[in-house]
């Protein structure tokens, strides 16, 4: 069983793109442990709740398998965050699972992680993520190696099955 990491905003993440996602990954047996810029109650854009355990800036990636960067308009507050930052360039560079959905890729990207790597996005961030030197394909959900990426919402149980099958 592998311990997966889920950052999100305290306010405006998707609920699709959170909710979904987990259940997948829980589904295929894997623990979820949830982090955000707050540890009060979530709210996401829909008016889904959870409650995170963690905050971004004392997470300690040695002890996650795979992270998970979830999109919605909130979580657009760790475009230029270094703790989220530094958690993405560390996961990559130690060969974990990297992974973000709709337009969370934009922090892989801010990261400096998608150089040459094919990814997808939502649509609104394609321009940020070639600039930074990604390869945008538009598909639904991408895998390059251990990045995955996808586009939004409507792909989030697929993301969720492509983490599951990665870990």
């Amino acid at each position: 069983m592998a311990k997966v990491l889920m950052v999100i905003a305290n306010s405006n993440f998707r609920d699709e793109e959170l909710f979904y996602t987990k259940e997948e990954i829980e589904n295929a047996g894997h623990e979820i442990v949830i982090a955000s810029n707050s540890l009060n109650e979530a709210t996401g854009s829909q008016g889904g709740k959870i409650k995170p355990v963690l905050l971004v800036k004392d997470v300690s990636f040695g002890m996650y398998d795979a992270i998970v960067f979830v999109g919605g308009v909130g979580s657009a507050l760790y475009f230029d965050n270094p703790s989220a930052l530094n958690l993405a360039r560390e996961f990559y560079n130690n060969g974990k699972i990297t992974s973000a959905i709709c337009i969370a890729p934009s922090i892989l990207a801010n990261a400096g992680i998608l150089k040459d790597k094919k990814v997808t996005c939502y649509v609104s961030e394609k321009e940020n993520l070639e600039k930074k030197g990604a390869i945008y394909t538009g598909n639904d959900v991408e895998v390059d190696g251990k990045i995955i990426t996808a586009n939004g919402p409507n792909s989030a149980h697929e993301f969720g099955k492509k983490i599951a099958e990665l870990l």
